[in-house]
C-alpha cells in the first residue's frame, strides 16, 4: 500500500529514508539524507558563504570578508570550520610569511549548487 503524496513524491520515494523515530528526539548525529545537508548548511550565513564559493570556486579569508562585510570574523571563522567539517571546502595552507590560507570548494560542495539554485529561485518568488 502506498503513502499519502506530496507534490509527487510518494512514502516509498526518496523521504521514506527519514522514519520519524530518526528525527524525534534528534539523533546526536543525523542519519536521514535532508537532515545531514541541513547541518551542513544550517546557521545563519552558512548558505551564503557556500554561495561565495559556488560563484569563485576558492577564496582566501579575505575575499570572503570583504564579500560578506555584514559577518564578524568569528561568525565567518565558525562558518568555514563548519563546512570544511562537512567536506564542502578544503582549507589549503601555503608555508611562508605570511602564511597564505585559501579555501577551495571540493566536488562535495560543488553538489550543493542545485540545493543553493532552488533557494534562490524559491526565495525570488519563481
Amino acid at each position: 500500500m502506498e503513502g499519502p503524496s506530496v507534490e509527487g513524491l510518494s512514502a516509498d520515494g526518496p523521504l521514506a529514508d527519514c522514519p520519524d523515530g530518526a528525527l524525534v528526539p534528534p539523533a546526536p548525529e543525523p542519519h536521514c539524507p535532508v537532515d545531514v545537508t541541513l547541518t551542513a548548511l544550517g546557521g545563519r550565513w552558512t548558505p551564503l558563504v557556500l554561495r561565495e564559493f559556488l560563484r569563485r570556486g576558492q577564496a582566501s579569508y579575505s575575499e570572503l570578508s570583504a564579500a560578506l562585510p555584514a559577518l564578524s570574523d568569528k561568525v565567518l571563522s565558525d562558518r568555514l570550520g563548519q563546512l570544511a567539517r562537512a567536506g564542502v571546502i578544503e582549507r589549503h595552507r601555503t608555508p611562508g610569511w605570511p602564511p597564505r590560507v585559501r579555501y577551495v570548494l571540493t566536488g562535495r560542495g560543488r553538489a550543493l549548487e542545485p540545493v543553493v539554485h532552488s533557494m534562490w529561485e524559491w526565495g525570488s518568488g519563481s
